[in-house]
């Protein structure tokens, strides 16, 4: 009787271990439907990935990115002068940051911050052009009302296309930001401009009752006290009002709010009117407390910062208000880079970077792996 051969011990294993070998390593990637937002650590690790990304681009022209990091810090937060010029910058920011975020809540995009930043800048300087005698508790809250209306108008302008035509409003936002900066241009340099003022493209200098009251011996003005009452307001609306809980449910489902009986067009003319108008006031904040007078280049790109200040903060209140301050010492910290021989558009390369990251981690996170079999 002939034996019958005994299978190896490395005839057995093999197809089991290639089995298992091939669970292992079958992977797929899909995307997560019940994802919709990216968790909170995502944005720190985001800006921890730009301040690294930047850090290499300093790095590769010779400076310590740590040596160059600390400055910023010490510049924006070390010192009470500091701390009060970023205080400063925030003020513009966090206006204009309530204005998008709240436009972001029912899914409407609007990048024109800037065009009705610059908007109600040129309304509340129309008040002093035009009206120069007004006394201080008539000047001051026709200026507000100006930069608020304009503003407010400006934003119209796009949200009437998306309303009633189906335009983009990606588009016309953006294009607005350009009519505005050419009408401003225009007025500093033409039938606005300063006869006194030895050719330089600005109006005259307001006077003391067109302008905003400073704390102390700071820069620092009232436009502070307009932020912090705005974002409260913004709080309160969003989380405790029928109008707030309306806009998010048309930006979580537009199907179901239309339903719902919501009238999704009235909602996007009054948000955009309320956007614009915080970015005018944001305008007219920087005029009559900063500035005291329009001029070319009144904006260092505040309408556009606003919206990584509203993408960092998920939208959230208390979210705009410390990215706000962050993104403003990051200004302020870019001018202080300046004294060690780098040049203060540093600060525009680095909130660049966090935009893109926010964007690529936002993306990332609707994403999961999934193991196959």
């Amino acid at each position: 009787m002939s034996k019958q051969p005994v299978p190896s011990t490395l005839a057995i294993e093999q197809p089991d271990t290639a089995s298992r070998r091939s669970k292992l390593l079958s992977f797929r990637i899909e995307l997560d439907p019940s994802r919709k937002e990216s968790p909170w650590w995502m944005t720190i690790v985001s800006v921890l990935l730009a301040l690294i990304f930047c850090g290499i681009f300093i790095a590769a022209n010779g400076m310590n990115p740590i040596t160059v990091y600390s400055k910023m810090i010490t510049g924006a937060f070390g010192t009470t002068f500091g701390i009060t010029e970023t205080l400063v910058k925030s003020i513009p920011l966090l206006l204009c940051g309530i204005g998008v975020a709240i436009a972001y809540r029912i899914s409407v995009w609007n990048i024109g911050a800037e065009g009705q930043f610059l908007a109600g800048a040129m309304a509340a300087t129309a008040v002093t052009v035009y009206w120069p005698n007004l006394p201080v508790y008539l000047a001051i809250p026709a200026m507000v009302a100006a930069g608020i209306i304009g503003g407010g108008i400006w934003g119209l302008l796009t949200a009437i296309p998306r309303t009633y035509f189906q335009v983009n409003e990606l588009i016309t936002s953006l294009m607005l930001n350009y009519v505005a900066l050419l009408a401003l241009n225009y007025f500093v340099f033409g039938p606005w401009k300063d006869p006194k003022g030895f050719n330089f493209p600005g109006t005259p200098v307001f006077t003391e009752a067109q302008s905003l009251p400073l704390f102390g011996d700071t820069r620092l003005h009232l436009g502070l006290v307009f932020a912090i009452v705005c974002v409260l307001l913004y709080a309160f609306l969003m989380k405790y009002t029928r109008w707030g809980y309306e806009l998010r449910l048309i930006g979580a489902n537009p199907e179901a709010a239309k339903n719902a009986g919501i009238k999704i067009s009235r909602h996007i003319l009054l948000v955009m009117l309320i956007s614009g108008g915080m970015a005018g006031l944001a305008g007219m904040a920087e005029v009559s407390g900063v500035t005291h007078r329009l001029m070319y280049g009144i904006s260092p790109g505040y309408g556009y910062t606003a919206i990584i200040v509203a993408w960092l903060a998920k939208l959230n209140p208390v979210g705009l208000v410390i990215s706000s301050f962050l993104f403003g010492g990051l200004i302020v910290g870019g001018f202080s880079v300046q004294t060690i021989g780098l040049p203060s558009s540093i600060s525009s390369m680095i909130q660049g970077a966090i935009l893109f990251f926010l964007i690529a981690g936002n993306m990332a996170s609707k994403f999961r792996i999934r193991r196959q079999g």
